[in-house]
């Protein structure tokens, strides 16, 4: 079996998926999603997965792992990459071999893995193409040079800004995209899927984006999630939408993606700022002024999620607006979310109505910068300007500026900074400082009390689900300044394992080995820790030798680990409780003869990030069973003991299960049925004393000494 498949829906051969996984660092890895700061011996940052606005998500180098303490996800650097970029095990393999360059050979797939390959996996295949094709048109063809190359080069953008962008045209002409998709093969169900075409009532179908210029819409790792398409200049007369983007899909989601982020994403975490602005030309005009990191909400309101996104890479944030006053008051909204969510927020105002593009044009990339770097203003400063402005000494007006900046500076989640602006605000406007105090208090009161509200409704409904699917109801924790790490929790980091504390979610979580909360019984309590160790011998060392042993014909040969404990199952009639258990043993009784297999690295990085998780807290468990030693006695390494202790965890779980089921049966015993029932008494009785002898031999075997 040593040159079969890693896995059975793997088209990688075991040697390649090895090289993977050498290769992935997880710092590495990480890194490009998330800007990590030095935690002790481990690096921590904001989760990627939730919306984490104190660093809770704890990546360790020495384990080559990751995970969030306030949302549980996490794992090897392949279960990182399968679930932020919502991909496939092999893809996620995939994913890092072009990372690390390393050729990946795999076998031709048939049609009906074709067939079976996901709708997100189909949807990206469909948009690279798309994107390509929409670059060939415009570099290939008459009529896109001449007018696709020809508009942006009219807008004065150069060649090499246009490549790294991947610019394109899509030529005037009813369906060609939709045609020239249908000969590549694609399935018209996912072509239509993207957006980029259209079927209509009449059952004709058409490209979204003919005659317009294109600018592909990149995810925070490169993968073309979307397209926008303006109109050329020579026919926005009478056109009342401009930029047309790709519709909402299994991909794409416009509140989600930040136009250039992908681009920027090295520059912001190099600069530590990262400058807003609006549409897809000012970022691209910032690129050629030597200004990388820039990203443009798209021309949408700003979100929770664009928000976020930016987060993990800095917590410096400027946003550029052209001197539309309209523009600029519609945005102040936007200004108090990025406060909200912590970050340290400037404003840059350009003059005479210029937006970055057309600012751009006029100066030289040194006057440029020096532009940028010399009017940054404090958000306190920037709308105290423009307010006061109107409100030119009228005390309504100016009672109003006073609760706008109030409004601003109560939605800071950190109590130092709201300070620190409450003071400023106080010396600016000449109001005492403990009437903005006053004031910054009672809004963030009325919040409060908003938020309880709506987490009232949210428990209503789900509670009234939890009624109709007969599950329990849970909230997630508010994640504020109380959801940062304890001290207890950034200790436990240090081996990135699960704590005995934290929330009642966590408790319960599926994977956790150790603290098995859902156990209705103590004994079966018991039984599942004691099985956990068991299973925790198979993904330390399954296949590893342990000794020789004896047949029944008296022949001697050696004996795995993985061996011995199917052995030792079998001798008794016993199955594994937990059905992840029972898979990890099935699995390595599968491979673990196969040359160079190894349980650990195959369980860490397993497609099922269930066992995959589970496998990593057993494999980097601190409560290792090391401690099974005569005191004062020196303790050697476990891989030189595993004759001694492999089959004191075997006897501990079958003195688990004998331990529960004596105490079933004294409850049966005592019951009003049983005492009625001569025969059956006498029947339970039997088997009690049977079950108490085995418990006696076990004991005794228990409590004999290990060997050093």
């Amino acid at each position: 079996m040593a040159d079969s498949y890693y896995f059975c829906h793997l088209m990688i051969d075991r040697l390649t998926v090895d090289r993977i996984l050498d290769a992935a660092n997880i710092v590495d890895v990480v890194s490009d999603f998330v800007t990590l700061k030095r935690a002790g011996a481990n690096l921590k940052g904001l989760c990627p997965f939730h919306d984490d606005r104190t660093p809770s998500f704890m990546v360790s180098p020495s384990k080559n792992i990751c995970k969030c303490f306030a949302c549980g996800k996490g794992g090897t650097p392949v279960h990182f990459i399968m679930e932020h970029e919502q991909l496939t095990y092999p893809d996620a393999l995939r994913y890092l071999a072009k990372k690390y360059n390393i050729e990946v050979k795999e076998r031709e797939q048939t049609d009906e893995e074709k067939a079976e390959q996901s709708e997100r996996e189909s949807l990206f295949v469909v948009n690279e193409w798309a994107n390509e094709w929409f670059q060939r048109q415009m570099n290939d063809t008459v009529d896109g040079r001449a007018i696709g190359l020809g508009y942006f080069r009219q807008r004065g953008f150069r060649d090499d800004i246009i490549k790294k962008f991947q610019l394109g045209f899509c030529p005037d002409k009813y369906d060609a995209q939709w045609q020239a998709a249908r000969a590549e093969g694609f399935n018209e169900d996912y072509i239509l899927k993207t957006g980029l075409c259209i079927r209509n009532d009449a059952g004709k179908t058409y490209d979204r984006f003919r005659a317009r210029v294109i600018f592909p819409i990149f995810s925070i790792s490169g993968k073309v999630v979307g397209f926008g398409g303006r109109v050329l200049d020579s026919r926005t007369k009478g056109v009342s939408v401009k930029y047309q983007n790709s519709p909402e899909s299994a991909i794409y989601s416009k509140k989600r993606e930040l136009y250039g982020l992908f681009q920027a994403k090295q520059a912001i975490v190099k600069q530590e700022l990262c400058y807003l602005v609006e549409g897809y030309t000012d970022v691209m005009a910032m690129h050629q002024m030597g200004v990388e990191n820039v990203v443009a909400s798209s021309g949408t309101a700003l979100t929770n999620e664009q928000i976020r996104a930016i987060h993990r890479f800095t917590e410096n944030i400027v946003v550029i607006y052209d001197g539309d006053a309209a523009g600029i008051k519609a945005s102040q909204r936007g200004i108090d979310m990025l406060l909200a969510e912590g970050m340290s927020v400037k404003l840059l105002l350009l003059p005479d109505g210029d937006d970055p593009d057309s600012f751009a044009r006029k100066h030289s990339a040194t006057e440029y910068q020096q532009y940028l770097e010399e009017h940054q203003v404090d958000f306190i400063r920037f709308k105290t300007d423009l307010l006061l402005t109107e409100a030119q000494g009228d005390p309504i007006k100016l009672s109003r500026l006073v609760n706008n900046i109030v409004d601003s500076v109560a939605v800071i989640p950190d109590e130092i900074t709201r300070t620190f602006y409450i003071k400023e605000t106080s010396q600016m406007l000449s109001v005492e400082e403990r009437i903005i105090t006053s004031a910054v208090a009672r809004v963030r009161q009325r919040m409060r009390e908003e938020k309880q509200k709506e987490r009232e409704r949210e428990l209503r409904t789900q509670g009234q689900t939890a009624v109709m699917t007969q599950q329990p109801a849970t909230i997630q924790p508010e994640n504020d300044r109380e959801a940062a790490l304890t001290p207890e929790e950034e200790a436990i980091i240090a081996g990135i394992v699960p704590s005995d504390s934290g929330s009642e979610e966590r408790q319960q979580s599926p994977t956790t080995a150790i603290n098995i909360s859902k156990a209705r019984r103590d004994g079966e309590q018991a039984i599942l820790q004691t099985e956990a160790l068991v299973v925790q011998m198979i993904v330390r060392y399954g296949e590893r030798v342990m000794g020789d042993f004896e047949n029944d014909e008296g022949e001697s040969h050696p004996l795995t680990v993985v061996e011995f404990i199917n052995y030792a199952l079998e001798q008794d009639n016993l199955r594994l409780h937990d059905e992840r258990h029972r898979q990890i043993l099935a699995e390595a009784l599968e491979h673990f003869d196969e040359e160079g297999f190894r349980c650990n690295r195959y369980f860490e990085n397993h497609p099922d990030p269930l066992i995959a998780e589970l496998a990593s807290e057993l494999a980097h468990d601190p409560e290792t069973l090391s401690k099974i030693h005569e005191k004062g006695i020196p303790v050697k390494p476990e891989e030189e003991r595993l004759m001694e202790l492999v089959p004191h965890v075997i006897t501990d779980y079958k003195l688990a299960i004998v331990d529960d089921e004596l105490r079933s049966l004294m409850k049966q015993l005592s019951s009003r049925d049983v005492l009625a029932s001569r025969e059956l008494s006498a029947e339970l009785m039997l088997r009690f004393q049977e079950l108490k002898q085995v418990q006696g031999e076990l004991g005794r075997l228990r409590g004999d000494r290990v060997m050093m």
